[in-house]
């Protein structure tokens, strides 16, 4: 049984209730922190959709979203125990007086509680209405308790800088900063998390975590598939905007950020803006150095023939959208000034990975005779963030006999073998901080708009540039050779740990 502190009672409002993320994601991640006895002894989880569903057939509709989807599957007497604790309401979010139903809501359960609840609002929607169903509850008078309301929007936070600057100034007009929640599931992840205590409990690592020892770092979230369903969405996105944007670059901050004094919630954010702030800009005639950009075509993966991404349901037969994009940063700071930063990401790659890879300086080997640095290898600590979940750090031994000759060896540390039970799942650790009140694993509106500026000269020059070469690399590969050449350069390969 993992360890939870008691929470306070809550109602959870699941705007999209009769939707696919609560069917896959958060009501299975609601149950299975039931199962972990982390939810309140008290709460409500209220489903809100445009569908028609009894009480009786959204619960029965729920539970097969479990049985597929959640970790652990519904037994019969917890799921009858659990069940009693949800409802549904059909509503429609442009009629402002339907939002009376949760007022409604709110003073039931405040009188059987005997005590005001914590309030999670969870957008599980399109983008596009989260504006109207925002505006509708900052009528309601118990939205404006600060200390109690909270609001969870998940990403895409814009479409670009201009439209993430316009959302934040949205929310911000009806909620404060602290009562927003911007989720990101990736850094729910136990491995992103464990980041920072790998860094900062451990006085081996911190003293070396800087431009004097490290060479270069390498971050690569790579997946097999290809866009499959999503083409009508992927066609407006891209690699760099689905991936790079959000994901790696929060992965990018946790490798690089200084040591926090505290573990507040604001105060890790601000060390996390301070890397945002301090990457390099690139300029819009930079681009093509400092990135590279790809589309699959059509080919084979494990026997079996795959569309090219302009042959998917939903994609433009001449469509430009990249599929894999890599770039380049530097963070212009005393830690980490003249350190490359190498990241990449792709559909119909390889393998399906993310990892970190942190390479250091090659350490002099004047002292050993030419026989024994044959296989002299550089240092390196690898950490895998899923699916394999571990670190590995390789240095170097001498192998066993009378001569001395030297091999890399691992060193390696894996969740499965060292702990017993089950992970967490990523929203599973999001939905509990939320309920808790706790916003250090959630973007704050300066993190959005600082990584937006980042990526936008990238994404322009593209959208200007239309590539004559596309598709440009095979299914089951690394991407485009544009790829190797943009860390060939500077006399470094891409690595994996898994291929």
């Amino acid at each position: 049984m993992l360890d939870y502190k008691k929470l306070a009672p809550a109602i959870l409002f699941i705007f999209g209730g009769s939707g696919d993320l609560n069917y896959r994601k958060l009501t299975p991640a609601l149950y299975n922190l039931f199962l972990d006895a982390a939810m309140p002894d008290q709460f409500r989880i209220v489903g809100i959709g445009r569908s028609e569903f009894t009480d009786t057939d959204y619960k029965k509709h729920l539970k097969e979203g479990i049985d597929q989807f959640s970790r652990k599957k519904a037994d019969a007497e917890s799921w009858k125990n659990f069940s009693t604790h949800l409802d549904y309401i059909k509503m429609d979010i442009n009629e402002k007086t339907h939002f009376e139903k949760l007022a409604s809501v709110v003073s039931e359960q405040e009188k059987k509680y005997g005590v005001h609840p914590n309030i999670v609002f969870y957008m599980a929607v399109a983008p596009q209405l989260v504006p109207v169903i925002v505006k509708h509850l900052s009528g309601l008078a118990f939205c404006h308790d600060t200390k109690t309301a909270r609001i969870v929007v998940e990403k895409p936070f814009g479409h670009d800088l201009e439209s993430a600057r316009e959302m934040n100034h949205m929310l911000l007009q009806y909620f404060e900063e602290d009562q927003i929640f911007r989720i990101d599931h990736y850094l729910g992840k136990e491995t992103v998390q464990n980041i920072l205590a790998l860094r900062f409990a451990n006085a081996m690592f911190e003293p070396i975590w800087n431009r004097n020892y490290i060479e270069h770092i390498q971050i690569t979230a790579s997946e097999t598939v290809g866009v499959e369903a999503r083409g009508s969405y992927y066609e407006n996105a891209g690699a760099l905007r689905d991936m790079i944007q959000n994901h790696i670059l929060q992965l990018l901050c946790m490798i690089a950020m200084e040591p926090p004094v505290s573990f507040n919630s604001n105060e890790i954010r601000n060390k996390k803006v301070d890397v945002l702030k301090a990457i390099r800009r690139i300029s819009f005639d930079q681009v093509q150095e400092y990135a590279a950009r790809g589309q699959y075509g059509p080919g084979w993966v494990k026997g079996k023939q795959v569309p090219g991404y302009r042959q998917e349901k939903g994609v433009d037969a001449q469509s430009n959208t990249e599929t894999f994009a890599a770039v380049k940063f530097f963070v212009d700071n005393w830690r980490w000034q003249g350190v490359p930063f190498y990241v990449r990401t792709g559909k119909r790659m390889r393998v399906k990975s993310t990892e970190i890879t942190i390479q250091l300086r090659r350490a002099p080997s004047y002292a050993f005779p030419k026989e024994a640095i044959e296989t002299w290898r550089p240092n390196r600590l690898a950490i895998g963030i899923s699916p394999e979940r571990d670190i590995m750090l390789r240095f170097q031994a001498k192998r066993p006999g009378q001569s001395v000759v030297l091999s890399p060896v691992d060193m390696v540390f894996n969740y499965k073998n060292a702990y017993n039970g089950e992970e967490p799942e990523a929203y599973e650790t999001l939905l509990y901080d939320v309920m808790d009140g706790d916003a250090t694993l959630f973007m704050r509106a300066d993190q959005v708009e600082a990584a937006w500026e980042i990526v936008m000269p990238i994404i322009n020059a593209w959208q200007n540039r239309k590539l004559l070469d596309f598709p440009n690399y095979s299914p089951d590969s690394w991407g485009p050779e544009d790829a190797e050449a943009l860390i060939a350069r500077d006399g470094h390969n891409w690595i994996s740990q898994y291929s």
